[in-house]
Formats: C-alpha cells, sequence, structure tokens
C-alpha cells in the first residue's frame, strides 16, 4: 500500500492551496481517508475525514467552514481544499486511509500513511 500526498507549498494568508494524496495498492472504494497535520513542536493533530462513499465527512473545529475534503474513488485519489488559509494552518500534512472505511478522527483508526506535504502560510 503506498499513499502519495502533494500539494502543499507556500501561501500568504487569506490564500487557498489544494492537497491531493493518491493511493495505491488497496481496494480504494472501501477505506475511509484522513488528513492529519504536525506543526512543529506540536502533537499531529485531525484535521478531516470522509467515509468510504464519499458522503459523510468530519472536520476538526478549527478547519471547519475553511478545509472541503473530498473522495475520487474513479481516481483513487483523497482532496483537501484548504481556504482562507492561516498562519495557524502551517504544518506538514499527512493522509491515512482506514479499512473500516469510516470517517475517523482518531490517528489510531488509520492502518496506512502518507509521507507528508508541507504546507507553510505566511503572514
Amino acid at each position: 500500500v503506498q499513499l502519495q500526498a502533494f500539494g502543499g507549498g507556500l501561501v500568504q494568508a487569506g490564500g487557498s492551496l489544494r492537497l491531493s494524496c493518491a493511493a495505491s495498492g488497496l481496494i480504494f472504494t472501501r477505506y475511509g481517508m484522513g488528513w492529519f497535520r504536525q506543526a512543529p513542536g506540536k502533537a499531529r493533530e485531525f484535521v478531516a475525514a470522509i467515509g468510504y462513499t464519499g458522503t459523510r465527512t468530519y472536520y476538526a473545529d478549527s478547519v471547519k467552514g475553511r478545509f472541503t475534503i473530498s473522495k475520487n474513488n474513479a481516481k483513487n485519489t483523497v482532496y483537501l481544499q484548504m481556504d482562507s488559509l492561516r498562519p495557524e494552518d502551517t504544518a506538514v500534512y499527512y493522509c491515512a486511509a482506514d479499512n473500516w472505511g469510516g470517517a475517523e478522527a482518531d490517528s489510531y483508526e488509520y492502518d496506512y500513511w502518507g509521507q507528508g506535504t508541507e504546507v507553510t502560510v505566511s503572514s
């Protein structure tokens, strides 16, 4: 199983980025997917999750209304559209796959992790 996250970069506050996570080696239609992030010196935290069908979503309060998670089962890819970015969104963002298919906030529910993509938001 391989999860490859990409799309990070440097953006000014108020700007947007779209992260992508391409999955291979698994039956993607059966997996729930999540995004987590880890800022320097801080613990990893939940950002957003989506169930295996792509209809159920769940967001951290800190990103609700600004970030949107979506899942394209035909392309084996999960996305995180990030709008109205803030400096506190600066972190390495990781995607993860849950073989129970849920939209889970607990990192222990996830079986596979990607390598991370760095997002830096300047003020």
